[in-house]
């Protein structure tokens, strides 16, 4: 037990040991908000998907924060570009509970921790940091803004003291989110590239094949692409020379997959892409004609035409594969480059990989118009992706070869049999009557008309 003198000392010492501690241990600063901060406005506005998301990803302390930190722009996107342009898929992925740092990442790429107004905004493409790790592009000019690649659709939406809030038409995705879901998606991996430096056997002479000679970059193959197609032991030549890569040639499995995840990140062709990917190979073949140095254009029909294929056009074996092929033009070609070919000759007929048909094109209604008979498409989403040997248009509908290809010969055989001329006995005959209606032989005339 301790002793009275103890007891009496620790008494008067008390007080002084409290006001040392108060002032060594650093005091935590709270957060008032009052009702007229950008952020009550926020949750309280027209962006009620936005709101929502932010209270799912327990960011108000943090916003809170920064509120009373910096003077912030907030870049809103609307209720409709997150209910209706938004991947569905895309969406379950930010509301998955392991995901949770993903979703806040993409909602603090949104906030600016300065104050941007439409006084204020550049004229110039400027880089603006964020409360994320990723940081923002804005441009514009007087009547057009962009964040990124959104437009700004409301601007000086709702203005407070400590802040701003613009409407804009798209979500913006930082690249860590993109390379997070992509990861997520399970891709399937995409060996589209030729193994190097083993022996191999010609198969016409069983003999081991020489090296080829040296191409020069960016010469394009020596066979065509439907021989890079066939079957059997790869005729093609060695992959041509090329920017990427490791060895300088062509990645084309790196492109492959851009353009895939440039699909799924684009929105509304996500049936195509799972085509590509996971019910046929032809994201494994068309990588490999990348790399040897072939340039292709995809034909992209969007997820409401995928959705009007029926039972029986998908019934018959190999029918995937024989759409998708039809939607492939072994060429490169731009929205621009085709709107002005349609434009100049009227109808162009683009070769396709599914031998021997042709895709026809033409100009409609100030664009391209793909299809000659009840099968037709409009190209609808023009250069979705384009990097000199992938050119991705996305069009409404899905097309099918015209039963006039197939026809083409029985009409073609009728027009011969109806222009084969006249035996030349016939011809005779009718001179000779003639002749003779002309010197008054009647007799022999009407005889002759009778043979």
């Amino acid at each position: 037990m301790a002793s009275p003198q103890t007891t009496l000392t620790l008494f008067l010492l008390l007080p002084l040991l409290t006001t040392i501690t108060a002032a060594t241990l650093p005091v935590k600063p709270t957060t008032q908000l009052n009702s007229n901060s950008i952020l009550i406005a926020l949750l309280d506005s027209r962006y009620t998907e936005v709101s929502e998301l932010v209270e799912k990803a327990l960011l108000l302390q943090t916003l809170e924060q920064a509120v009373t930190l910096h003077n912030i722009t907030i870049f809103a996107p609307t209720n409709e570009a997150l209910e209706h342009d938004l991947d569905p898929m895309f969406k379950q992925f930010l509301l998955e509970p392991r995901n949770l740092r993903s979703l806040q990442s993409l909602l603090l790429h949104h906030i600016v921790p300065t104050r941007v107004g439409v006084s204020l905004w550049p004229n110039e493409n400027t880089i603006h940091n964020t409360l994320s790790d990723d940081p923002l592009h804005l441009s514009g000019s007087e009547t057009v803004k962009f964040v990124n690649s959104a437009e700004v659709v409301v601007a000086n939406d709702v203005v407070r003291n400590d802040g701003i809030i613009h409407g804009i038409g798209r979500i913006l995705i930082p690249e860590s989110v993109q390379q997070e879901f992509n990861k997520r998606r399970r891709l399937r991996a995409i060996s589209a590239v030729k193994p190097q430096g083993a022996p191999e056997v010609d198969p016409r002479t069983n003999r081991l094949r020489r090296p080829a000679p040296p191409v020069r970059v960016g010469s394009p193959p020596v066979l065509p692409i439907y021989s890079a197609m066939a079957p059997g032991p790869s005729l093609a030549p060695a992959p041509a020379p090329g920017p990427g890569g490791p060895r300088h040639h062509f990645d084309g499995e790196s492109q492959v997959k851009d353009f895939i995840h440039t699909l799924l990140q684009y929105g509304g062709y996500n049936e195509m892409a799972d085509i590509l990917v996971n019910l046929t190979n032809l994201a494994t073949e068309m990588g490999k004609l990348v790399s040897e140095g072939y340039v292709l254009t995809v034909l992209a029909p969007n997820d409401e035409a995928m959705a009007k294929l029926t039972t029986d056009q998908l019934a018959e074996p190999g029918a995937p594969e024989k759409i998708m092929y039809y939607h492939i033009v072994p060429e490169y070609q731009t929205e621009e480059s085709m709107y002005n070919a349609v434009r100049r000759f009227g109808k162009i007929q683009y070769d396709t990989l599914h031998m021997p048909h042709k895709v026809v094109a033409q100009e409609a209604d100030g664009s391209v118009k793909f299809g000659d008979g009840e099968d037709t498409a409009y190209l609808f989403d023009p250069d979705i992706y384009i990097d000199g040997r992938i050119s991705v248009q996305g069009i409404d509908g899905v097309l099918f070869p015209s039963s006039v290809d197939k026809n083409s010969k029985a009409t073609e055989n009728a027009k011969t049999v109806d222009s084969v001329p006249k035996p030349r006995r016939g011809k005779l005959r009718e001179v000779a009557c003639g002749v003779l209606a002309s010197i008054g032989q009647d007799a022999t005339f009407t005889a002759c008309h009778h043979i």
